[in-house]
């Protein structure tokens, strides 16, 4: 049964941008922190972002602050990954993921930590 499903991914040029929008099941959903990860070809899966049960915090990597901005819907059991200036660097395939727990307040940069996976996104960013 797939919880988790993302959608949005492209190829776009530098500096434009991409909404990535992961649904998952409500029972998922309403008790996880939500978090987008990426990997590139080669390279390991790294944390991206994540946002807690109300959106109340989020984390980024250093990498994207200032660009990528996460934010959900409790309503729609969405969380979305707004993607902004992109650059080639940004190249990869991304991946929704779910840290399930009984109070999702505090987040997770772990890759381990995230029990529930989506099938992952390409987002390809020309130079």
């Amino acid at each position: 049964q797939v919880q988790l499903v993302e959608s949005g991914g492209g190829l776009v040029q530098h500096g434009d941008s991409l909404r990535l929008s992961c649904a998952a099941s409500e029972r998922i959903f309403r008790s996880s922190v939500m978090g987008w990860f990426r990997q590139a070809p080669g390279l390991e899966r790294e944390f991206v972002a994540a946002v807690n049960w109300n959106g109340g915090s989020t984390n980024y990597a250093d990498s994207v602050k200032g660009r990528f901005t996460i934010f959900r819907d409790n309503a729609k059991n969405t969380v979305y990954l707004q993607m902004n200036s992109l650059k080639p660097e940004d190249t990869a395939v991304y991946y929704c993921a779910a840290d399930y727990k009984e109070s999702p307040v505090v987040i997770s940069e772990n890759v381990y930590d995230y029990d529930y996976w989506g099938q992952g996104t390409q987002v390809t960013v020309s130079s």
